[in-house]
C-alpha cells in the first residue's frame, strides 16, 4: 500500500504519463482519433492505472487525479499534433463537478489550440442510479452546447449500459472487448455485435469496437460494417503513437476492399479472365458524408434516372443513399422538417456492395445472390484499389452474365463441360496482358487409345471425366483455371503458390482411382492383356497421366500459341517417364537459367 504523500507528490510534480491508442476506421483504415490513457511513474507502484485509481479512491482524491489525467492527456495530445478526435475517459462524478465545468474546459482547450469538437467525453465506470440521470444529462448538455461529443464505454456489460444509451443519447458507443475478442469464431457474439451495430446505425450513432487482437476479428467487423476499432492488432498504447497504419494493417485494409465481405457485401477479383466489374462502370457523381439530406433529395429530383448516390470520403466510398429509401423516409410526417438539414451519413447504408474494378462478373453475381432482397435490385460501387470510380447496376450485370453464359456454352467441351480451346486461349492472353506469373500445366492420359479400343468409348469417357473432375478438385477455383483442350488432353493455368503440391496430389488421386476401377472390374491394377491391331496379345499398363509444366513470367512469352507449344513439349518430356509423371520446364524463362526437372510417381 502506498502512502497518500506519494500520490500527492505525483499530482504536484505532474508525474503522470499520457499514452494514446489509435482508433481506426475499419472500413477505410483512416485514423479517426485516439483514446487517451494514463500511466503513473514508470518505476513506481502506481504505474498501472488500476493501482493509480485504487489509491485515489482510498484517499478520496479521485476528482483530483481525474483532473490531472485529463490535463496531461490534452496537453500531450496538443503537443504531438495528433490527428482526429481525442477520447477522454471521465467518470460521471467528474462531469457533474466544478473542476470539470464545460466553460473551464473550453477556455483550457483554447489555450492549447484545440477545438471542443475534437474532444469526446467517454463515460467510464458504473453509472448513477435512475435519480441521478437528470443531473448527468443536464451536465452533458452543457458540454454538447460548446461542441464536445459523448461516448459510452463498454457497451454490452449489462442492461444498465443499454439504459445509458437510450437515456443519454451519445454520439459514439464502444462495444465491450468481451464481445469483440473471438467474435470470428463465436456465433452468439456475432449476432450480438450485428444487433448492436444495426441499432446504432438506425440511430445515427458511431460504433467503436474495442479489444481487436487478431486479423480474423478485424475482418469480421469489416464485413459487419462496424465503423471504428481499436486494440492490440491495430496498435498498442504508446507515448508517441503512429499517425499512419502499420504495413501489416495497411495490407489487411487493402485486402478488405478487394476481398469478399459477406456482411458489407464486398467482393474480390479472381484469376479468371473475361469481363470484370469495370465493364459495368457508370459515371455517377458522389456526395460527401456531410452533404445534407435535402441536397441529396434535390439530386434525385433533378435526375429521374438516378437510383443510387454514393457517399465518398477522401476518395473512398463509405456508404450509399438510395432513392427509394430516402423518399420513403421523407414521405412520413415531419421527417423532412426534422432531418432535411442533417448530414446524409445519418441515413446512408454503411455496408453497400463494393467491387474492385478487376472483380470477375461471376464472383460479383455470387455476392448478389447471397445479398438480401434489397441489394438484388440496387446498384453497387466500383473501386480502384479502394478508391471510388463509379457504380454498376444489377441489370447490366445480369445482361452481361447472360451473354457470357451463352458464349461459355458455345465453347464448353460437351463431355466435361470445361472451357474449351477458345476460352483457354482467351485466359492465357488475359494473364499475359496483365503481367501475371503463372504455370501452364498440360495433362495428357497415357495408354489411353488401347484402353479405349479394348473397353469401349464409354469406359474411355469415364476416364476422361475422372481426370477432369480430379483436376478441378485439386485446383483452387479462385486462382486457377482448368480447361479441356479435347480428347484426353487438359490444360491447367496455375496461379496457386502451392501448384506443385496440387499436381502431385492429382497424380496420386488419379492413380488410386484407376487402381480401384480395375479392381472393381476384376482385373489386376497394374494392367491388362488385350489384342493389338495386328491381333497379337499384348500387355498394356493401366492409364496414367503425364503432366508437363511451363513456368510463365512477364516477357517470357508473347502469345498463347507459344505457351501451348512449350507446354506440349514439356508434356512430351514427361511421357518419357513411365507411369504418372511430372515434368517442369524452366529453360524458357531466362536465357541464362537453363534447366528442367522430371519426377515419377
Amino acid at each position: 500500500m502506498v502512502r497518500r504523500s506519494y500520490l500527492e507528490n505525483i499530482l504536484a510534480t505532474r508525474g503522470l504519463q499520457a499514452v494514446f491508442q489509435p482508433i481506426v476506421s475499419i472500413q477505410t483504415g483512416a485514423i479517426a482519433g485516439y483514446e487517451g490513457l494514463i500511466r503513473g511513474p514508470a518505476d513506481g507502484p502506481l504505474h498501472s492505472p488500476l493501482h493509480l485509481f485504487r489509491a485515489a479512491r482510498e484517499y478520496n482524491l479521485t476528482l483530483e487525479v481525474e483532473t490531472a489525467c485529463c490535463e496531461a492527456l490534452l496537453e500531450r495530445f496538443s503537443q504531438l499534433r495528433l490527428p482526429g478526435k481525442l477520447f477522454l475517459n471521465v467518470s460521471p462524478d467528474a462531469v457533474e463537478q466544478a473542476p470539470f465545468s464545460s466553460e473551464r474546459l473550453r477556455n483550457y482547450l483554447a489555450d492549447l489550440g484545440l477545438d471542443a469538437d475534437r474532444v469526446v467525453l467517454e463515460l467510464t465506470e458504473h453509472m448513477h442510479l435512475a435519480s441521478d440521470y437528470e443531473a448527468l444529462r443536464n451536465a452533458l448538455e452543457s458540454y454538447r452546447r460548446i461542441g464536445f461529443k459523448m461516448a459510452i464505454d463498454d457497451l454490452g456489460e449489462g442492461f444498465s449500459s443499454l439504459r445509458r444509451w437510450s437515456e443519454l443519447r451519445p454520439e459514439f458507443i464502444k462495444i465491450d472487448m468481451h464481445f469483440v475478442q473471438g467474435v470470428d469464431r463465436d456465433r452468439m457474439k456475432q449476432q450480438l455485435v450485428r444487433a448492436l451495430n444495426d441499432v446504432a446505425r438506425s440511430a445515427g450513432v458511431t460504433v467503436v469496437a474495442e479489444g481487436i487482437e487478431t486479423e480474423e476479428e478485424w475482418r469480421f467487423l469489416n464485413r459487419c460494417g462496424v465503423d471504428f476499432g481499436q486494440g492490440y492488432y491495430i496498435a498498442r498504447p504508446q507515448a508517441n503513437p503512429a499517425t499512419s497504419l502499420s504495413a501489416e494493417l495497411a495490407q489487411c485494409v487493402a485486402k478488405a476492399w478487394s476481398f469478399k465481405r459477406p456482411g458489407a457485401s464486398s467482393v474480390r477479383p479472381t484469376a479468371q479472365g473475361g469481363a470484370t466489374a469495370l465493364k459495368l462502370l457508370r459515371s455517377v457523381a458522389a456526395v460527401g458524408p456531410e452533404t445534407s439530406n435535402n441536397e441529396v433529395c434535390d439530386l434525385f429530383t433533378e435526375q429521374s434516372g438516378l437510383h443510387t448516390i454514393p457517399v465518398v470520403e477522401e476518395g473512398r466510398p463509405v456508404g450509399v443513399i438510395t432513392r427509394a429509401d430516402l423518399l420513403n423516409r421523407f414521405s412520413r410526417p415531419y421527417q423532412r422538417e426534422l432531418y432535411g438539414t442533417k448530414p446524409c451519413s445519418l441515413f446512408m447504408d454503411r455496408a453497400p456492395l463494393v467491387a474492385e474494378k478487376g472483380t470477375s462478373l461471376q464472383e460479383l453475381s455470387h455476392i448478389l445472390v447471397e445479398a438480401d432482397g434489397q441489394q438484388l435490385v440496387s446498384d453497387f460501387i466500383i473501386t480502384d484499389e479502394g478508391m471510388y470510380l463509379g457504380i454498376g447496376t444489377s441489370l447490366d450485370l445480369l445482361r452481361e452474365l447472360t451473354h457470357m453464359q451463352i458464349d461459355a456454352a458455345r465453347y464448353a467441351h460437351p463431355l466435361t463441360q470445361l472451357p474449351g480451346s477458345v476460352p483457354i486461349n482467351r485466359q492465357i492472353d488475359h494473364l499475359l496482358q496483365s503481367g501475371a506469373v503463372f504455370k501452364a500445366c498440360y495433362a495428357d492420359l497415357d495408354n489411353f487409345k488401347p484402353f479405349n479400343d479394348v473397353f469401349g468409348y464409354q469406359r474411355g469417357d469415364d476416364i476422361i471425366q475422372l481426370a477432369g473432375t480430379l483436376l478441378c478438385e485439386v485446383a483452387n477455383p479462385e486462382l486457377d483455371f482448368v480447361g479441356h483442350v479435347g480428347g484426353d488432353d487438359f490444360i491447367v493455368l496455375f496461379q496457386s503458390a502451392d501448384w506443385r503440391e496440387r499436381c502431385e496430389r492429382f497424380l496420386m488421386e488419379f492413380e488410386s482411382a484407376i487402381a480401384a476401377y480395375f479392381r472393381g472390374a476384376g482385373r489386376e491394377a497394374q494392367g491388362y492383356y488385350a489384342k493389338d491391331r495386328q491381333g497379337t496379345m499384348q500387355y498394356f499398363p493401366v492409364p496414367s497421366v503425364s503432366l508437363g509444366v511451363v513456368e510463365v513470367k512477364p516477357s517470357g512469352f508473347e502469345t498463347h500459341h507459344q505457351i501451348a507449344a512449350a507446354a506440349a513439349q514439356a508434356k512430351s518430356e514427361a511421357k518419357k517417364t513411365l507411369g504418372n509423371s511430372l515434368f517442369v520446364e524452366r529453360r524458357r524463362m531466362r536465357r541464362n537459367e537453363e534447366g528442367a526437372e522430371a519426377s515419377a510417381f
